[in-house]
């Protein structure tokens, strides 16, 4: 397992005590500890942990609510803690983008499959929307290729593939990106 900056949210300090000594025992270092869910997002957004470990129930902001924005914002992957195990309780931390829940009392051998499986899901999740935007991208640029050789056929009465030469030679000639060239066409167009 890969050493892991952690961060531990639990009003409880003998819970925060032992996933200490847990974590580190296997090298992994505790970057930041809270007793509530407010300061845990915060340590999160400023410490950029590898992972959050957090209890449901905690004053001033509880762990679903904090790893809901913790999960909105992509910060890090997040377990949740608790001591119930309550359907309901479960359902809510399904919403809030949680990737593990362990019910307490924590022990090693839930725990680090659970972290596994927590970094592993936060990989995937993460690569899957780096594919989706390069998808986006690909489509908007193909739209703006369509639309710059569209306007160089009806201004020069060209073939699409011809259009599609001129740019690629513009491009070419003067180091820009096809899209660079195509946006500048369409802006020259509209102008």
């Amino acid at each position: 397992m890969t050493k892991l900056n952690i961060v531990i949210a639990d009003n409880e300090s003998i819970i925060r005590m032992d996933l200490r000594e847990m974590l580190e025992e296997v090298g992994h270092t505790i970057v930041g500890e809270s007793v509530n869910g407010l300061k845990a997002v915060e340590l999160t957004r400023r410490l950029k942990p590898d992972l959050v470990i957090m209890d449901i129930k905690m004053p001033e902001m509880d762990g679903i609510t904090a790893a809901k924005i913790i999960s909105e914002e992509k910060l890090a992957p997040v377990i949740l803690l608790t001591a119930f195990s309550q359907k309901n309780i479960v359902e809510k931390a399904k919403d809030s983008g949680v990737l593990a829940y362990l019910v307490k009392p924590i022990q090693p051998a839930n725990l680090f499959p659970a972290i596994e499986i927590a970094l592993s899901r936060f990989a995937e999740i993460q690569q899957l929307e780096q594919d989706l935007n390069n998808v986006k991208n690909s489509l908007e640029m193909r739209k703006t290729l369509d639309r710059a050789k569209g306007i160089l056929m009806d201004a020069y009465n060209l073939t699409e593939s011809e259009a599609y030469r001129r740019i690629q030679k513009y491009s070419m000639a003067k180091r820009k990106s096809i899209k660079e060239v195509a946006e500048a066409i369409i802006h020259a167009a509209t102008k």
